[in-house]
């Protein structure tokens, strides 16, 4: 296991301060707030410890509410507020400096057989011909040092590769909002279900607005064309899989208006099987002329 995968997961490992009462922190990240699926991955957890271990998260629905401030502790506030027969539902809200932050419901359930279809995963390429992360990152020599340094570091823990080139890497003319990214973790992960849903939540909030940025030829935050953020995240957990073993997230945009930008993705197994649905709305603002 990678020394930046192992700091992501100590990360991850919430102190107990009371009966469903957590606390957290943060780490850098490439804008100066908490990165929003940090919190989200955060909050998932301390919701999960408060369910029965035969129970496994099937979605999740979130709202950024504030800025994060990642120099002090986030506290998570867990309501219990179903128990059922089969479905077991959880609210949590995330609180800094007296004032929620993030809030997130998450409906778990036990396994049972049913009915069975899904869409078929697209044609993509092996993750193994594509360059990695870090690779392609000091590939754009228009980005800054410290951008790039930035980047690498918030992403360490991931082996995250992108098919085609990313916004921040060719922008300037509008291309098809779609984006296709490899990733898994840089390590092996202990059998635990929760940890893999986890880990992909933590993922899943780095790159679904790309799209948006692309059908614009935006290059996004890392050249500063455009400033935004997360408003809300929700997630659909359809079959097991393992987050250290690839994961195709297939992206596209369908809609940017009124300051806003939709992303949609489904996230499939390296042998086909459609593992996660992911929908996030964001603010994407061009910024104005001074």
């Amino acid at each position: 296991m990678s020394e930046a995968l192992q700091s992501l997961l100590d990360l991850l490992d919430l102190e107990r301060i009371e009966e469903d009462i957590y606390r957290g922190h943060s780490r850098s990240a490439v804008v100066p707030r908490v990165f929003g699926g940090q919190v989200a991955a955060q909050a998932l957890v301390a919701a999960g410890r408060t369910v029965p271990a035969d129970r496994h998260a099937h979605s999740l629905h979130a709202y950024f509410l504030r800025p994060g401030d990642p120099g002090a502790p986030i506290v998570y506030n867990v309501d219990r507020l179903r128990d059922g027969r089969s479905f077991t539902t959880r609210r949590v809200v995330a609180v800094q400096h007296g004032k929620p932050i993030f809030g997130l419901s998450a409906s778990f359930q036990t396994y049972e057989e049913g009915l069975e279809h899904q869409a078929p995963m697209p044609p993509a390429p092996d993750p193994e011909t594509l360059p990695t992360g870090e690779e392609r990152l000091r590939s754009y020599p228009h980005l800054p040092a410290d951008t790039v340094e930035r980047f690498i570091e918030a992403r360490a823990a991931v082996d995250l590769r992108y098919v085609d080139d990313p916004p921040f890497g060719d922008f300037g003319s509008p291309r098809e909002p779609h984006s296709q990214v490899w990733f898994r973790t840089n390590g092996k992960l202990a059998d635990d279900p929760l940890l893999h849903v986890v880990l992909a939540t933590y993922v899943s909030d780095m790159t679904l607005l790309d799209s948006v940025l692309l059908a614009h030829g935006r290059g996004g935050w890392a050249v500063g064309d455009v400033v935004g953020a997360s408003l809300d995240h929700a997630m659909w957990f359809h079959r097991p899989f393992r987050a250290d073993e690839w994961l195709l997230y297939d992206q596209q945009s369908p809609s940017a208006s009124g300051g806003r930008g939709l992303g949609q993705a489904r996230i499939y197994t390296q042998d086909g099987r459609l593992a996660l649905s992911v929908i996030q709305e964001g603010v994407v603002r061009v910024p104005r002329e001074r």
